[in-house]
C-alpha cells in the first residue's frame, strides 16, 4: 500500500556529537504529523559489541557517589563519559574514522548516563514539551511551529521509563517509588519534569518533560512584530511601572507565558536593589549584574522530613532585606497572606497566578480558598493578564488593568475595581488602549514628584529605546538589562545613542557581546 505523505520540515539537530536529521510529515492515515528522527546507522558487527564497550566504559569512569547526586558535577561527569567512551570505542574499532568514534561514542554516553533517544529532543530547541505516556505508545513532543507531534520513539519497557524517572530524580535528591509515585524535578539544564508510575497512571508509567528556554525570552522578543506578544506603549508602561516598584500579578493559564513575561520585566529593576525569587523549579534567568538570590523549594524525604515549602522560603525571605520579591505562582491561601503582608510592608513584590481575566484575578484571592481581604488587596498595583490560542499556538498579552480601590456608600468598607488599562483585540490582532490610568500614574506622581507630562515624556523616552533594541537586535537578557542599567545612571548618554541612530556596542562588556554573537545577533 502507497501511504502518502506531505514533508512540512526537514532540519538537524546535535546532542553530544551525535548529529541526527528530523523531518516532519503529514500522513493520510494520522490525524496529527509525525517526528521522525533519523539517527547515525552502524553496522551489526558494531552493534553486536556494544554490550562489551558499555562493560569497559563503566570499569574505566572512576565516579564517587556523591559526585553523581551533586547537579554540579552532571557536565563534569558526562565529559568523562565521553572521553572514556570514544577511547574505549577506538581500542575496540581501530578500523573506524573519527568522526564515527565521536558519534559512537556520543550514543554510548546517552545511553549509559542520559535519557537514551530522549536526548536528542531535549536538543531541539523548536520542542516545548516531551511525553511519555507508556511503553506501548511512541513519545509524543510538542512543536513550537506544528504543536503536538507524535514522533517514531518508542521506550522499550516500563522499566526503562521507571529507571529515566528514578535518574532523573536521585540527581537532585528526590525518589520515585511505589509509595511515592508521583515526582516533580528538573534536569541540569532547568527542564521541568513530572513523573507517574502505575497504577496511578493506569495505562502505564508516564514523563512530562517542559523544556526550560535555553535562549529565554527579552521583552524585545515580545514587541518584535514578528511575534507581537506586546505594543512597545504597553510595554513602556510596565517598564515604568518596574522601575517604580508597582506591586504586580501576572496571570493566565497554562503556557501562556506568565513565566515568560515575568522574566522579561527583570531587566527593568534598577542594579542597586536586592531581589529574591522563590519557585518550585528554576525558571527565572536574572541579568548576571543584578542583586539577586535565586532559592527554590525542596520536597520530604521519604521518612517525611526536610521539606522546604513555598511558604517556608517566603517568610524567610522577609528576614533577607529584599527590595523585591518575585514568587513563581501563588496556589494557597497562606502563600498569598504572606505575599500581601510582604506588600504591605514595603516590598516591591510580583508573582504569577492562573486565571483568565483581571477581574477573574480579583474573584480568585478575594475569595475561598484563598481569601486574602480586601483592605490588604489595596497594595496591588497591577494585573497583567497572558493569553496561548491553543489552535495556532500564538502568545498575546490579552489585558493589564489596575487594581481601584473603592469605598462602598454603605458601610463604609472598601471595594476593589479592575480597572482595564489596555485590551488585546483579537479580530484585528491589535493592542487597544481603554483609557488613562488613574491610581497608577497617580501612584507614581506621589513617589516621584513627576508631573503628569514628565511621565508622558518618560514613557515616549522608553518606547524610543524599545525600538532601539529591536532595530539593534539586542536579543539577550544581559545586553538588554545592561542598557538598562546605563539609561538609570547616565540617561543622557543613552538617550543620545538611540537618537543619533548609533549601535550600542560601546555600552556593553566584552562577554555581552560575545554572547549576542554566541546567538547569531552580532556579526
Amino acid at each position: 500500500m502507497i501511504i502518502a505523505e506531505n514533508t512540512q520540515a526537514v532540519y538537524t539537530v546535535e546532542a553530544d556529537n551525535v548529529e541526527a536529521e528530523v523531518t516532519i510529515v503529514e500522513r493520510e492515515e494520522d490525524h496529527v504529523p509525525r517526528y521522525i528522527v533519523d539517527y547515525p546507522k552502524f553496522e551489526k558487527a558494531t552493534r553486536t559489541v556494544l554490550d562489551d564497550l558499555k562493560e569497559e566504559i563503566t570499569r574505566q569512569v572512576d565516579i564517587e557517589e556523591r559526585e553523581i547526586l551533586d547537579p554540579k558535577s552532571v557536565e563534569k561527569i558526562k565529559g568523562e563519559f565521553l572521553r572514556t567512551a570514544e577511547r574505549v570505542a577506538g581500542s575496540f574499532f581501530p578500523g573506524l574514522s573519527k568522526r564515527k568514534i565521536e558519534i559512537l561514542a556520543g550514543r554510548l554516553t546517552h545511553d549509559m548516563y542520559g535519557l537514551g533517544r530522549l536526548e536528542i529532543l531535549l536538543r531541539d530547541d523548536d520542542l516545548e514539551e516531551i511525553v511519555v505516556n507508556s511503553a506501548d505508545e511512541p513519545v509524543w513532543v510538542y512543536h513550537k511551529e506544528f504543536h503536538w507531534l507524535k514522533t517514531d520513539i518508542y521506550l522499550d519497557s516500563e522499566r526503562k521509563i521507571y529507571n529515566y524517572s528514578s535518574v532523573i530524580g536521585r540527581r537532585v535528591g528526590k525518589q520515585i517509588t511505589n509509595l511515592q509515585p508521583l515526582l516533580d524535578a528538573h534536569l541540569p539544564s532547568g527542564d521541568r519534569v513530572n513523573a507517574t508510575l502505575f497504577p496511578v497512571s493506569t495505562d502505564g508509567n508516564t514523563i512530562t518533560i517542559r523544556k526550560f528556554a535555553r535562549n529565554p525570552w527579552t521583552i524585545t522578543h515580545f514587541i518584535d512584530p514578528k511575534f507581537g506578544t506586546l505594543s512597545k506603549e504597553l510595554a513602556a508602561l510596565l517598564w515604568l511601572s518596574i522601575q517604580y516598584e508597582m506591586n504586580m500579578l501576572i496571570a493566565g493559564g497554562t503556557a501562556s507565558g506568565k513565566t515568560a513575561l515575568l522574566n522579561t520585566l527583570t531587566p527593568f529593576i534598577p542594579p542597586n536593589q536586592r531581589i529574591v525569587t522563590i519557585e518550585d523549579t528554576r525558571e527565572l534567568n536574572l541579568p548576571q549584574y543584578l542583586h539577586w538570590v535565586p532559592m527554590t523549594t525542596r520536597e520530604p524525604n521519604p521518612e517525611g522530613k526536610g521539606e522546604v515549602s513555598m511558604l517556608d522560603l517566603m517568610i524567610n525571605s522577609l528576614r533577607m532585606r529584599p527590595d523585591r520579591i518575585m514568587v513563581g505562582e501563588i496556589r494557597e491561601k497562606d502563600q498569598a497572606e504572606v505575599l500581601f503582608e510582604a506588600m504591605l510592608t514595603g516590598h516591591s513584590v510580583y508573582a504569577t497566578l492562573h486565571a483568565n481575566t483581571a477581574k477573574e484575578v480579583m474573584r480568585r484571592i478575594s475569595n475561598p480558598p484563598i481569601n486574602i481581604p480586601k483592605t490588604m488587596l489595596e497594595s496591588l498595583h497591577l494585573t497583567c493578564v497572558q493569553y496561548r490560542d491553543r489552535r495556532t499556538g500564538i502568545r498575546r498579552t490579552r489585558e493589564l488593568a489596575e487594581i481601584v480601590p473603592k469605598t462602598k456608600r454603605k458601610g463604609g468598607g472598601v471595594d476593589l475595581n479592575a480597572r482595564t488599562l489596555y485590551r488585546w483585540k483579537p479580530n484585528d490582532d491589535e493592542f487597544s488602549k481603554i483609557r488613562e490610568s488613574n491610581r497608577l500614574l497617580d501612584d507614581i506622581m506621589d513617589h516621584t514628584s513627576m508631573s503628569q507630562q514628565e511621565i508622558q515624556e518618560d514613557l515616549k523616552e522608553k518606547e524610543e529605546i524599545l525600538q532601539w533594541f529591536l532595530d539593534s537586535n539586542l536579543k539577550t537578557t544581559n545586553s538588554v538589562g545592561k542598557v538598562v542599567a546605563e539609561y538609570y545612571s547616565n540617561k543622557d548618554k543613552v538617550l543620545e545613542l538611540v537618537r543619533g541612530d548609533k549601535g550600542p556596542d560601546n555600552l556593553l562588556p566584552d562577554d555581552v557581546i560575545d554572547e549576542l554573537k554566541k546567538r547569531g545577533l552580532r556579526e
